[in-house]
């Protein structure tokens, strides 16, 4: 089909695929999904990789009439290091040229759809412009989170996304034995990881996942940017999906007891529990908060699609509060904008963010609320909530304020969900976080935790335990853990990496930034297209952006690599005026 450009050349680049009534038939894969030796090679040293749809063995051979070729590029339109989006007729792929040699896979990351060509080719794998996640740009597949699913490489590119080969359970398993290999408490990224890795490493015995939930995993962080969405719209992981790699879960389970020396847990229905291994990964909960009048209603501290739902319905034409200026708060706070009659927020701080990405980044963030009609009450706090036949009307700030309310939104920050452990006997930090090593093993024999819940050694910060709670994060807890119960131990070598959408606009952060000591700005804080560089002992350890794509990816996978960015490098390109120059990243970077 087309070439990239008008002139002919004597050597194209090629990209084969599979016709889509015929996925199943797969070109040279092995069960694992990976190419095998006995498969026809592929031009340029491509190989060919099929749907992982079930973990069945797949046939090794392949019939012509089932591929499409599309000439897509000549050899010499790409330089090494280079990707471009090509027409593949029948969609878009993403073609790659790295030591010579071209790959093609799809152009959407499966996470959240973001365009793959703007973000950063390095070492054999591509990092997603917008959340940061890597894939391998031979095999598609996930080398570091968020998300769930590999891409497809060469074939399916009809798809955005590929999940990898999984074992089933080679047991007959009655669903009422009150025994699992491996238990899991809660079905966040840390959990759900947790149990997929588990199946895609080979592992063959029952696996069972509870969680307080009514649904199936689904993605809570959109609840706060999109609160119309339904549990189904925001689904991870389908119960048909589970069902057919053999992990169960049961929903509506709040787990009240762990026993380490019986190896079992008791949940609230009388339900118990044992276990080969357990894995706690339970969450976070909502910050108590000291106020008078807690019997009204209309106050919701936002966890499920249920709560999302109420808030956008209550909020419709009428006065909401939001208390906190937590992340999610201020989400909330965006996008009740277009359906409130009013919008305040309350905060303790100066400004929002103060603590995570500096005063002056606050403060640009506070003025883009104020453009959208948010009104701020700051250095503020809830005294009493007064209702009318328990319906919330008005929020009285300790300033003596009366704020007119029909909803509140209560974002004042989390602790973590371990009341349950107290005398379970695994050990926990003053704050109730669960200490783990390196392999996320708790104190105590067999039992595992991930994600919010845990303190862990974070090796930039010369294994200091640090709390991380970041969606992404999780993600590599539960691999992590799940890896360690096999006997495979796996370093976390992952950067932190998180993200905030606010009126379409994104905030992208990467690093470790707690405790930096100066912020060096880049950019246009007024036009809210800028780069913060937050340092700490003439480091820089994190970077935060908006407006200024890949560049937050960029430092990730520098420091991914090892490498340190200095504090007067930076100075140095904000003296010249280079915003968002990333070219020096790579070389400026130092063992």
């Amino acid at each position: 089909m087309g070439g990239c450009f008008s002139k002919p050349k004597p050597v194209e680049v090629k990209v084969e695929l599979s016709l889509l009534e015929k996925e199943k038939e797969v070109d040279g894969l092995s069960p694992n999904g990976k190419a095998s030796p006995l498969a026809d090679p592929r031009p340029n040293g491509a190989l060919g990789h099929g749907s992982d749809d079930d973990a069945t063995p797949l046939p090794l051979y392949h019939k012509p009439r089932d591929y499409v070729e599309a000439s897509v590029c000549h050899v010499k339109d790409l330089e090494n290091g280079q990707m471009r989006e090509v027409d593949v007729g029948s969609g878009r792929a993403l073609l790659i040229k790295d030591h010579g040699e071209f790959s093609a896979m799809a152009h959407k990351c499966p996470h959240y759809g973001a365009p793959l060509v703007k973000g950063v080719l390095s070492k054999g794998h591509v990092r997603c412009p917008w959340h940061g996640a890597c894939f391998n740009i031979a095999t598609g597949d996930l080398e570091d989170f968020p998300g769930l699913d590999s891409l497809p490489t060469f074939q399916a590119l009809q798809s955005q996304r590929r999940s990898k080969p999984m074992a089933r359970c080679s047991a007959v398993i009655n669903s009422s034995t009150g025994f699992s290999h491996v238990l899991i408490i809660g079905s966040g990224p840390a959990g759900l990881v947790c149990a997929e890795t588990l199946r895609q490493e080979g592992f063959t015995d029952r696996i069972v996942m509870c969680t307080t939930d009514r649904h199936p995993p689904y993605d809570r962080p959109k609840l706060s940017k999109s609160l119309d969405s339904t549990a189904e719209q925001l689904r991870l992981r389908s119960m048909d999906f589970l069902q057919d790699h053999d992990i169960e879960l049961l929903t509506e389970k709040e787990a009240v007891a762990i026993d380490v020396k019986t190896h079992s847990v008791t949940f609230e229905d009388g339900l118990r529990m044992e276990y080969r291994n357990l894995f706690i990964a339970t969450g976070s909960r909502h910050k108590p908060m000291v106020y008078k009048g807690k019997d009204v209603r209309n106050v919701f501290h936002l966890r499920t699609p249920e709560d999302a739902n109420s808030i956008a319905r209550l909020a419709n034409n009428k006065n909401a509060v939001i208390v906190g200026t937590s992340y999610v708060g201020m989400e909330v706070a965006a996008a009740l904008t277009d359906k409130a009659h009013s919008v305040s927020v309350i905060g303790i701080e100066s400004v929002p963010f103060k603590q995570a990405l500096g005063e002056k980044v606050g403060k640009a963030i506070m003025k883009l609320f104020e453009v959208n009609r948010v009104k701020f009450y700051m250095l503020n706090q809830v005294s009493e909530m007064i209702g009318h036949h328990g319906q919330l009307k008005e929020v009285v700030l300790k300033s003596g304020k009366v704020l007119r309310a029909d909803v509140c939104v209560i974002g004042a920050g989390s602790i973590p969900a371990t009341g349950f452990l107290k005398q379970s006997g695994i050990h926990m930090d003053s704050r109730g976080f669960i200490t783990v090593n390196k392999m996320m093993q708790t104190s105590a024999d067999g039992v595992f935790a991930g994600g919010d819940v845990v303190v862990f050694p974070f090796l930039p910060r010369n294994n200091k335990k640090v709390n991380i709670p970041h969606w992404q994060m999780a993600h590599v807890h539960g691999r992590v853990a799940a890896l360690s119960m096999m006997g495979r131990a796996a370093d976390i070598k992952a950067v932190p990496y998180f993200w905030s959408a606010m009126f379409g606009k994104t905030i992208r952060y990467a690093g470790y930034g707690d405790g930096f000591d100066d912020v060096i700005i880049q950019g246009d804080l007024d036009e809210l297209r800028f780069v913060a560089f937050y340092t700490r002992n003439e480091e820089v350890v994190a970077v935060a952006s908006m407006n200024y794509d890949p560049i937050v990816s960029r430092v990730a996978e520098v420091l991914a690599s090892g490498k340190t960015i200095k504090k007067r490098d930076v100075e140095m390109l904000a003296r010249l005026g280079k915003t968002g120059d990333i070219s020096w990243l790579n070389e400026k970077g130092s063992q």
